[in-house]
């Protein structure tokens, strides 16, 4: 048995009805229920991947941290000055890298005609 309000002759008021429609349009509007879908994969897949980023930085960590601690000092020490040297001359060495590859794709090209 219903509890919504009837008229003395048992059929529902024009306040019910319109409840029910009301109910029954948002129960057939796909489109709100589409951009309802998307917002809640979103939400997910955001979550999901800044979740495998944070695994992806903590085992970044763990295999530096591997790596510094099973290679050997003097290796360690002559890393850091050929980084040192990389830093004080990025100009020349972008120089020379642009070169080396404008000379590779000019070789590849020749080859082919």
């Amino acid at each position: 048995m219903s509890t919504e309000p009837r008229t003395p002759i048992g059929t529902p008021t024009p306040d019910a009805l319109g409840r029910s429609a009301e109910a029954l349009a948002a129960v057939t509007d796909i489109k709100a229920q589409a951009k309802e879908k998307a917002a809640a994969v979103k939400e997910e897949a955001v979550e999901r991947t800044s979740l495998a980023a944070d695994r992806i930085r903590v085992q970044t960590r763990h295999a530096a941290q591997r790596v510094k601690d099973t290679t050997p000092d003097p290796v360690l020490q002559q890393a850091g000055r050929a980084a040192t040297a990389v830093r004080a001359n990025r100009t020349p060495l972008l120089v020379v890298g642009a070169a080396l590859v404008v000379l590779l794709l000019v070789r590849r090209g020749g080859g082919r005609r």
